[in-house]
């Protein structure tokens, strides 16, 4: 035999050791990895890292008995409840004065439940100098109370409740009573409810439709 074919032989059996290294190594790294490799990341698989699901909707039949229909409502009950009775203290607030109080005295009570924006506007319209003039002439005294009748609309980030406040009156000695329905709106503001605005209740109203 020549050194040429040596030489083939040589080569043709170094061929074959690196083929069956490369079939083993190919039989246990394969497309499913070893036993012991970690789970792929989700960076590297493109697989999304929020929430598996959204939450859970309503599906199937609605039961009269047990609907929850704040799952369908941008507020909580907590948020409702609260949100209510800020619109009700606000009208028994703002209905309730004396005639020997100042103007400051009287928008403190209020500076809690609504904005700033209201806030200011309310100061502004409790100094003005001829509503109390008439008041301080004729010794007048409100004391209001409030309750909530209706929802009129709900958004995203308020809720709109018809109030009627009704006032127990004494102007010149004389008692009398008053009723007024508002519209109150109520908004999220910085992370709690505040009054936004209020008008009287048929300022703009559509009216029933029924």
């Amino acid at each position: 035999m020549n050194l040429n074919d040596r030489r083939r032989r040589l080569l043709f059996g170094g061929l074959v050791v690196v083929l069956a290294a490369v079939g083993v190594y190919l039989t246990v790294a394969g497309p499913g990895g070893g036993p012991d490799d970690p789970d792929p990341s989700p960076a590297a698989t493109g697989a999304s890292t929020g929430s598996a699901s959204p939450p859970p909707g309503i599906e199937g039949t609605v039961d009269a008995g047990d609907f929850d229909i704040y799952r369908l409502l941008p507020f909580s009950r907590a948020e409702f409840a609260t949100a209510a009775d800020l619109a009700r203290r606000f009208v028994a607030e703002y209905g309730t004065y004396r005639f020997d109080e100042t103007p400051q005295a009287y928008t403190g009570r209020l500076s809690g439940l609504v904005t700033g924006d209201l806030q200011a506007q309310l100061e502004r319209d409790a100094a003005t100098p001829g509503l109390l003039e008439d008041r301080r002439r004729d010794q007048v005294v409100a004391e209001s109370t409030a309750t909530i009748d209706q929802v009129r609309n709900i958004e995203a980030n308020s809720i709109v409740f018809v109030v009627t406040g009704r006032q127990q009156i004494t102007e010149g000695g004389t008692e009398s009573s008053d009723s007024k329905r508002y519209a109150v709106t109520v908004a999220r503001e910085g992370g709690s409810l505040r009054v936004y605005a209020f008008q009287p209740a048929d300022v703009g109203q559509a009216g029933d439709t029924g």
